[in-house]
């Protein structure tokens, strides 16, 4: 890991709300007194006028930007996972996805790597909360060069929208040329592979790429897909993917329940695709608190647990 190049997501949030502020004149930014945390600062800073501190009051952040949404604005909407969902699911489900208005909801600090702040912190449903809300867009990037290419789309494409960042410092999987062709709602195959697909999102991404790394030490070919959009989720590649390799398995920082793992779990049952399959994810429990690394290596959703997953799946 130390010879990868380390960027926050979330600094490239900010930078690209900038980018945006100056093409799109009627581009607003709303926070929740984390402007800090969240980088929306750096909108705030660049473009005062066009900034909204809305305070420790997110239930009534959502429906103003719905209202700014109403007027003709795109507003952008930042907190954290857990305060962005489950604190103001209401205002969402009717201000928002009901009422399809072109708000973009970019939350950060999801899943449980946030570490030490604890169950009250980590948020594992979020994905799920979203998913089932008709009319809206769940996306989850992987490293902050496709963090800034996603926050162009969402802002390009009208309907409701939720993106969610980690907390913490993410390496480099592309470079700035190698998103030209991303599209929301189409998955990317990263890396090729015959043998067993990993398709994750966001966090997990990264440490299936390293899987793959080891797991081709023992030829085990894997195939890693980047699934950053799990709503609409690429149904053809899942296919793809059941039809051409072994077995699947889905990672993703999040409850087992209603996330990735699911939403692929429904098409191979809706398809009647027989396969391997796997979900790798938190069990339906709360988690506890402790260092980023520790957690992952506890709930195991980490390289290591991927590789040993995959080789019992396949010999299975």
């Amino acid at each position: 890991m130390s010879n990868k190049i380390m960027v926050n997501p979330r600094n490239a949030y900010g930078e690209a709300l900038i980018e945006l502020g100056k093409k799109y004149k009627n581009l607003v930014v709303l926070d929740a007194d984390l402007s800090k945390s969240t980088k929306t600062i750096m909108f705030a800073k660049k473009y005062p006028k066009r900034f909204l501190e809305m305070g420790i009051a997110e239930a009534n952040m959502i429906t103003a930007a719905a209202g700014l949404a109403s007027c003709g604005k795109i507003p952008f909407v930042s907190t954290f996972a857990v305060f962005a969902t489950g604190r103001v699911y209401d205002q969402i489900r009717m201000d928002i996805a009901y009422s399809k208005a072109n708000v973009k909801i970019f939350a950060t600090h999801g899943g449980i790597s946030v570490g030490k702040d604890g169950v009250s912190h980590q948020m594992i449903e979020d994905i799920a909360l979203m998913r089932v809300l008709p009319n809206m867009t769940v996306i989850a990037p992987s490293d902050a060069i496709q963090t800034g290419k996603i926050v162009h789309l969402m802002a390009e494409k009208n309907g409701p929208m939720y993106a969610r960042v980690g907390r913490a410092n993410a390496p480099l999987i592309y470079g700035k040329n190698d998103l030209n062709d991303i599209e929301l709602g189409k998955g990317m195959t990263v890396e090729t592979g015959s043998d067993i697909s990993i398709i994750a999102y966001g966090t997990m991404v990264e440490p299936a790429l390293e899987a793959r790394k080891i797991l081709s030490k023992e030829n085990i070919k894997a195939r890693v897909i980047d699934m950053h959009t799990i709503k609409p989720l690429d149904e053809k590649l899942v296919l793809k993917c059941a039809k051409e390799t072994n077995a699947i398995i889905t990672a993703e920082e999040h409850s087992v329940i209603g996330g990735l793992g699911a939403a692929v779990a429904e098409i191979l049952a809706e398809k009647n695709i027989s396969t391997k399959f796997l979900r790798m994810g938190i069990k339906d429990i709360f988690c506890e608190s402790g260092e980023p690394v520790d957690l992952l290596e506890k709930y195991e959703l980490n390289t290591k647990h991927m590789v040993k997953n995959a080789k019992k799946l396949l010999k299975n």
